[in-house]
């Protein structure tokens, strides 16, 4: 009898652990890795994370679309020997997703990042994501996309 108390107990406490993440407002997700920019759109957004990522060695990915953006980086020497293989060259990709806070003007982005071997090289690209405290990395870029695109006007 006691052990089915305590696992309608265990039960009753995850459902209420679930239901608590379910409600979680847009602008407090998305982990170490996000921010939230207040009135601007996503134009603003992607020319200003451009600048900045291209500051720190990125170049825009292919993944592009209205809502994500990938940048993407060589690993460099030290990243060959710790992530890479015998003849596979390896990259770091940036996935940024732009999630717009339902009825305002702000953008919430998260990132992710994984590290890609033979990036861009058509069947042979492997992907790897990256634990989420990676993405806690890029918060000084984030900030830095938030000064220079922050206040620049509703959606278009």
């Amino acid at each position: 009898m006691k052990r089915a108390g305590v696992i309608s107990l265990f039960c009753a406490g995850l459902l209420l652990l679930l239901a608590g993440c379910l409600a979680t407002p847009v602008e407090r997700t998305g982990g170490p890795g996000s921010i939230t920019i207040f009135n601007t759109n996503p134009q603003a957004v992607f020319r200003t994370a451009t600048s900045v990522f291209a500051a720190y060695g990125y170049t825009p990915g292919r993944r592009n679309s209205p809502t994500s953006f990938s940048f993407e980086r060589p690993a460099g020497r030290l990243g060959e020997l710790a992530f890479g293989s015998h003849m596979q060259t390896t990259t770091f990709r940036v996935n940024v997703q732009l999630v717009q806070i339902p009825g305002t003007n702000n953008i919430r982005l998260m990132a992710s990042v994984a590290r890609v071997n033979n990036a861009n090289v058509a069947g042979f690209e492997s992907s790897t994501q990256m634990m989420r405290v990676w993405s806690g990395q890029f918060k000084p870029i984030l900030r830095k996309i938030q000064a220079g695109s922050e206040n620049a006007g509703p959606w278009k």
